[in-house]
């Protein structure tokens, strides 16, 4: 009788264990997280925040139309749901670009009106508030880092960094070309992701002065999100260049990565789309690339030539795992992919906009863990 019940015992502890390990297994994919239904047609997303399983922020706009401009849409995670938030005082039409922070008390949002006026917002911790922009410069992005708030846009046409040094925003000599994106780790330790005429380009800032490099020399490739782990591994990824070809030729994405000595370039997995986005894993090393439109090559022979590719690849290391978005009902794929890590956990958000019913688009969020 001991026996049996012994047997039973350890039966259903396995039972246990199988379906917790199921549920676990389950759960480590990406779930599309719907957003507030106060959200109007036509919206979309472009850029995310997460200080923790419980608060995010994620930015763009809605209500967009054929001669409207939209409206700034200001989502908040509180750990159950996205909420919209009021912006209170905020009148304008328009988007919001681009949010980054410092901490929770300290978050900036970079938009544009439909005058094509730049447009700059700052959480206290309690609400938000309109802060002036800097004279003359149109705003496209914010990003935060080792303590350090940058700002990247154009002034008279040209390309513009401002580094907020506690009393305002003040001007940092660019490099060369064009800047995409930052990763920013200290005053001093600056790495940024652009283009050249010569082609992709990164560039580092050492507080003094940059040091620029091609890390793909094909004509028209760019890189605009940038990741580095330590000195002797940086990631940029971005779009291989294109001479020519038929209208709507996919373009291949772009990966390099450098060892302290030289960049290399990193096979993927999938044929054609755009690295938009590169997030670390907990450890602070890689962990994840986000490549919209991507896509492959179908089997010899079939028609149409190219199948979908995955979303996003997971790095562990040594090689890439392949994810795909789920299946939205009434939406199509997603256009644009921006990831944002939750601090201290394994879960990653992805933002944007997917194409809609009838030629429309939709907002996208999706998450993983």
């Amino acid at each position: 009788m001991v026996r049996r019940l012994l047997v039973a015992a350890l039966a259903v502890a396995m039972t246990i264990i199988t379906v917790m390990s199921s549920a676990a297994a389950e759960t480590q994919s990406w779930q599309h997280v719907p957003v507030p239904v106060e959200v109007r047609p036509q919206a979309g997303l472009n850029e995310a925040v997460a200080f923790g399983p419980d608060r995010a922020w994620a930015v763009g706009t809605d209500a967009v139309g054929r001669e409207a401009p939209g409206y700034p849409l200001m989502l908040r995670w509180d750990g159950t749901a996205w909420q919209r938030q009021s912006l209170s005082g905020i009148r304008w039409q328009g988007e919001l670009l681009s949010v980054a922070a410092t901490s929770p008390s300290a978050v900036w949002a970079v938009g544009r009106d439909s005058a094509g006026g730049a447009r700059l917002l700052r959480h206290d911790g309690g609400s938000w508030s309109e802060s002036r922009p800097p004279r003359g410069v149109v705003l496209t992005k914010v990003v935060a880092g080792g303590g350090e708030t940058w700002l990247i846009g154009s002034r008279d046409g040209a390309q513009v960094l401002l580094r907020r040094d506690g009393r305002g925003w003040q001007d940092v000599p660019a490099p060369p070309g064009a800047v995409y994106g930052l990763h920013i780790l200290s005053a001093d330790d600056v790495w940024a992701a652009g283009e050249t005429h010569s082609g992709a380009a990164v560039s580092h800032w050492d507080g003094d002065a940059w040091q620029q490099t091609i890390v793909h020399g094909f004509p028209r490739s760019a890189v605009g999100s940038v990741l580095a782990v330590s000195p002797t591994e940086v990631w940029a990824g971005g779009t291989d260049g294109f001479v020519g070809g038929p209208v709507g030729k996919p373009i291949p994405p772009l990966l390099v990565r450098f060892d302290g000595q030289k960049w290399s370039r990193v096979t993927m997995p999938t044929d054609f789309g755009s690295v938009t986005s590169l997030t670390p894993g907990p450890s602070g090393g890689l962990g994840w690339v986000s490549v919209a439109r991507s896509q492959k090559y179908g089997p010899p022979g079939s028609w149409p030539p190219f199948v979908p590719g995955p979303d996003f690849l997971a790095w562990n290391g040594q090689s890439f795992t392949e994810y795909s978005e789920p299946a939205v009902a009434g939406e199509g794929d997603s256009l644009r992919l921006q990831l944002a890590p939750v601090p201290g956990t394994e879960k990653v958000w992805s933002v944007g906009r997917a194409t809609g019913p009838e030629n429309t688009f939709a907002p996208r969020i999706l998450r993983y863990g």
